[in-house]
């Protein structure tokens, strides 16, 4: 049996070290009729949740399922600091009130996908170790324990220092104090993204000097995001939130690139990649977008898990018809967004701004030079046009943006 779930739980982990570790610590607490202690940070520097997040969930949840207790680890202190993790330049540290916002946010989106039985779960914030320690305790208990020389192996430091860019003392602790939390929670398994895997393993050669069991590694891949380059990133824009509308998930999820299917399709879901799902890719790349979207609507849509799968299912559907007449048979949608205009007349590329359609002037007169503006049917071909307002008229933009005005 813990051989079963050391195969289910490795699945698509890019490192764990060590699986002979793990399946041993497995069988230890299947003897021992107790659950290993799972634990996953997340600094709250943004309010938001994104289906990058939501790789690491789902391997929680896995844990979960099978009686595993998670740690949610909320670094209200730590993102005082600021994680240095894949950053070109030092990160803004935020305010105590944005952290404890965020994190309230998060757990919220969280148990979307995580079960928040007691029994499974336990939500932890480090400010309640860290808040409470003096400067005196940190250099005893923590800075003693670890050399300069193993921080400075961390890509991120190595890669901005041949840059000549500066590297504040403020980072530089960082992985110890992640690494502590290891410590405090006596955490048997530490999950994170490929990012992580240098503070994963602080964490795990700090417990092992403060005298405990050192945890097992687990590293996940990182979500490519909807640009098909960079990882997937609010700030970026290529994401899909784990509280977008239905419409707003299904309709990102179809402007996937091709070429990432499988790996949606793999870390996003349950269904299996086999050759059989390979064939259909290959024969049916527009029908397998349209199966991975249902099945995000699916996951995601409702106010907790109970309700999306009771409802989910029904709004994925709902969704890919609407989709089908929108974009395959050029009709309008039955339900666009409403922009209530008071003017009688209205500058065009104000107007797109307004409705949200573009983020500045610049960005509605290429648009509007590409063809892509028609209001109430007719194409938009001048940017210094008054338009005269029609109530009920549709605004168009582009293939996907469709505003009603009122």
């Amino acid at each position: 049996m813990a051989q079963d779930a050391l195969a289910h739980l490795c699945r698509n982990a890019v490192d764990v070290i060590s699986k002979e570790e793990l399946q041993a610590r497995l069988l230890s607490a299947q003897k021992e009729k107790r659950p290993l202690r799972i634990k996953a940070g997340f600094d709250p520097s943004a309010p938001d949740l994104h289906l990058g997040h939501a790789v690491l969930l789902k391997k929680l949840r896995q844990f979960q399922d099978l009686g595993h207790k998670i740690l949610f680890i909320i670094g209200d202190y730590t993102a005082m600091i600021g994680d240095p993790t894949g950053r070109s330049q030092t990160r803004p540290a935020l305010t105590y009130q944005e952290v404890k916002a965020n994190a309230e946010s998060y757990q919220k989106q969280a148990f979307k996908i995580l079960s928040n039985d007691p029994a499974l779960i336990e939500v932890v914030w480090n400010n309640d170790w860290f808040g409470q320690m003096t400067l005196a305790n940190f250099l005893e208990k923590i800075a003693t324990r670890y050399t300069v020389a193993r921080v400075l192996e961390r890509d991120d430091f190595e890669k901005r220092m041949a840059e000549n860019h500066p590297v504040s003392i403020r980072e530089f602790i960082y992985p110890l104090l992640q690494g502590f939390d290891s410590v405090q929670v006596s955490a048997d398994v530490e999950i994170g993204g490929t990012d992580q895997k240098f503070n994963l393993l602080v964490g795990r050669d700090l417990q092992r000097a403060f005298g405990k069991l050192p945890q097992i590694v687990m590293t996940l891949p990182l979500l490519v995001g909807l640009d098909g380059v960079h990882k997937m990133s609010k700030s970026l824009g290529n994401y899909i939130a784990v509280t977008d509308s239905p419409k707003d998930i299904f309709g990102k999820a179809m402007s996937i690139p091709d070429v990432l299917m499988p790996v949606y399709f793999q870390l996003l879901t349950d269904e299996p990649w086999d050759n059989r799902m390979e064939n259909l890719y290959t024969t049916d790349p527009m029908g397998m977008k349209i199966r991975l979207a249902k099945n995000l609507v699916a996951q995601y849509y409702g106010k907790d898990a109970a309700e999306a799968r009771q409802r989910g299912g029904e709004a994925a559907e709902k969704e890919a018809a609407e989709f089908e007449r929108v974009f395959s048979r050029k009709e309008n949608p039955d339900n666009p967004d409403e922009l209530s205009i008071a003017e009688k007349e209205i500058w065009i590329a104000e107007l797109l701004k307004r409705a949200g359609a573009v983020a500045s002037t610049s960005d509605a007169k290429r648009l509007i030079e590409q063809g892509a503006v028609t209001y109430d049917g007719e194409k938009i071909t001048d940017f210094n046009l008054k338009l005269t307002i029609t109530r009920g008229a549709l605004l168009k933009v582009g293939k996907k943006k469709f505003i009603k005005t009122v």
